[in-house]
This record gives structure tokens, C-alpha cells and sequence, in this order.
């Protein structure tokens, strides 16, 4: 285990901001995890898990620990309907999902090209273009930071929400997720019905998609409307969709005709925040080094050398300005550091 001191975080987070980590320690396998806890016991440090720092702010250097998961390795086991595939935590999600599509396992081609680590793909319960983690999730494993101990967590135990699992509230800051297990498809069941895809299909001439033509096509979206990390900073969607009373969605749809929603249950409907956010003239605003994207109102960028305290300011005007609006509560889906 090599600790450093005095760290420099901007390589490894997507939004680059330069900041530094009173500690750090990259961790390859569980033995150098359970040095760095020992470590962060007897020092009673804080403590930061970073995986792919795809959805991290941070707005101030981190006086503490920073354990940095780069476990890698894959495993597989089946039976007749599917493929049990097992990812340690510090797999590149991109690369995973590739993986698997390379091999003919099923289910998580809409989820191609999102930024991040295998690891933290629960822990928010990522999803895109209608599919979300929990549809193929099996199991993950997790070290408890208290005691080192290792326990299993099985789909239920996670309790997945829109963005949410056990893990960013009950169990938040407490366990430290090493492996997830995702069971997979033998036969596609493509969902192309959502979002762009099919029109994106029909551009590609595309009439008989396969999961390698649908995870190409998420991809051209998401490359057609999301800037790069490597030449913009940002960590993707920086809202939630939120999620809101019927009643509300029926007032703003009376001034907004062009209003976007979907329905969650009998009382419930989501909103587009990018929508919400582009009417209210955000979109494309820039200050200093920092801004909304000018092609995805959902996206807040870093130029260069901006803050992250001043990003995480303009985040908060824009979620009073959307309240004041459209009396809709925005919620960031970034985590703040």
C-alpha cells in the first residue's frame, strides 16, 4: 500500500476541478482496502471512496483519506437463461458494458457510454433511455468501513429508487462496495421504444437491431448531445428528473403547450428538468469559467479553471430560480464534497 500526501484530485474527477486530498491511497485489491481502513482507524481521518469521479463535486480540498477503487476483474457463470456476470467495483463502466455486449450478454446496451466505475452503478441505481440498474441486477458485495467485515446485498436489500439506493441514505458513508453481480440475458430483450433510439435506429438503416446496433445508437445520442469530459468538465446530468403531483405538472402545462412529462403512477408525473431548466433561459449561460451546457440544460460545465463552490453556487440559483418559476423542487444528483 503507498499512501501519498498532499494529493492532487483533478485527474480524477471529471469535472477536473484542482483540488488536493490531505491523503490518498490507490486500492487494487481487498488486502491494500483493508490497509487503508486500518489506516483510517488509527489516524480517525475522514474518509472518501472514488471511484470513476464521474459524479463528484468537490468545492474544497478533502482533509482526509481518499481511497481510490481500482479493482478490476470479471467472472461469469450461467444457466440456461442467463449469465451471472461478476464486476469488481473499479471496472470502467463503459468498458464493462462493451465487454458484455462483446459477448453476447443481454440487457445492458441502453446503459452504454455512461461515465463512472462498476461500483458506484448501484449505489445511485444509474439508468438511461428506460432501462435502470435494478432490471438486471443480481447481487453486490460491500466491506463494512466500521468493522471490515464483507456482506452480501441482494436486490431487495438495496431498495431502489429513481437515483437512489440503500447505500446513498441509510447505509450512506458506512459500506464500501468491492464486486456487483448482474444477471444478464441469453435472448435480447431490446428497449428501443425510449428517448431518440429508434429514430437514431431508422438514421443507422438499421430495420433488425441487435444489442450491438441499440448500444451504438445510445451512443451517437449521448455523444450528440453530452460534452466530453476530456475537453469539457462536467459530470453529466447534474439534476434529478423530478418527480411531482399531477396537479402542479397540469398548472405549468397550461402556460407551456410543449410541456414534457411521464406518468409514475396515478398521482404522480416526471418532469424533464433539462426542459425546465432551458425555459427558464439557462441553457447556454456562461460566467466566467463555468456554465450550463449550450446543448444539454442539464449539464453544468467547467471551461478550465473554474470552482467547484462556484458551480455548486450556480446550481443552487438555478434550483430557486425553477422554484420560483414552475413550483418545482430541482434536487442535484451530483454529489457534493
Amino acid at each position: 500500500m503507498t499512501l501519498r500526501e498532499n494529493f492532487s484530485l483533478k485527474p480524477f474527477n471529471t469535472f477536473g476541478i484542482d483540488c488536493k486530498s490531505k491523503h490518498y491511497i490507490a486500492a487494487t485489491n481487498p488486502d491494500q482496502l483493508m490497509e487503508a481502513l486500518v489506516f483510517v482507524q488509527k489516524q480517525k481521518e475522514q474518509l472518501l471512496i472514488l471511484g470513476g469521479g464521474s459524479n463528484i463535486l468537490f468545492t474544497r480540498d478533502f482533509d482526509g483519506l481518499v481511497i481510490h477503487n481500482q479493482m478490476k476483474g470479471i467472472q461469469v457463470e450461467e444457466n440456461d437463461e442467463c449469465y451471472f456476470v461478476t464486476a469488481a467495483a473499479g471496472e470502467n463502466w463503459h468498458e464493462f458494458v462493451m465487454h458484455c455486449i462483446d459477448q453476447n450478454y443481454c440487457g445492458l446496451e441502453n446503459l452504454s457510454l455512461i461515465p463512472g466505475c462498476v461500483g458506484a452503478s448501484p449505489m445511485q441505481n444509474i439508468g438511461a433511455y428506460g432501462v435502470e440498474i435494478k432490471d438486471f441486477f443480481h447481487s453486490l458485495k460491500a466491506i463494512a468501513i466500521a468493522s471490515g467485515e464483507t456482506h452480501e446485498f441482494l436486490k431487495d436489500d438495496c431498495k431502489f429508487g429513481y437515483r437512489e439506493s440503500v447505500f446513498k441514505n441509510v447505509f450512506r458513508n458506512q459500506y464500501i462496495i468491492t464486486e456487483v453481480c448482474f444477471k444478464l440475458l441469453k435472448t435480447p430483450d431490446l428497449n428501443i421504444s425510449y428517448g431518440a433510439i429508434q429514430q437514431e435506429l431508422e438514421k443507422m438503416q438499421v430495420s433488425n437491431p441487435g444489442i450491438k446496433e441499440v448500444s451504438d445508437a445510445v451512443i451517437q445520442i449521448r455523444r450528440s448531445k453530452l460534452p466530453d469530459p476530456a475537453e469539457i468538465g462536467n459530470a453529466g446530468s447534474f439534476f434529478k428528473n423530478p418527480v411531482v403531483r399531477k396537479e402542479i405538472a397540469e398548472k405549468i402545462m397550461l402556460s407551456h403547450p410543449d410541456f414534457v412529462s411521464y406518468p409514475v403512477d396515478e398521482e404522480h408525473v416526471k418532469l424533464a428538468a433539462g426542459w425546465l431548466i432551458e425555459k427558464a433561459g439557462w441553457k447556454g449561460y456562461r460566467e466566467g469559467d463555468f456554465g450550463v451546457h449550450a446543448k444539454q440544460a442539464l449539464v453544468l460545465v467547467n471551461y478550465g479553471t473554474s470552482k467547484g463552490h462556484e458551480i455548486l453556487d450556480l446550481s443552487q440559483r438555478i434550483m430557486d430560480d425553477i422554484k420560483s418559476k414552475f413550483g418545482v423542487d430541482l434536487e442535484r444528483e451530483v454529489n457534493i464534497v
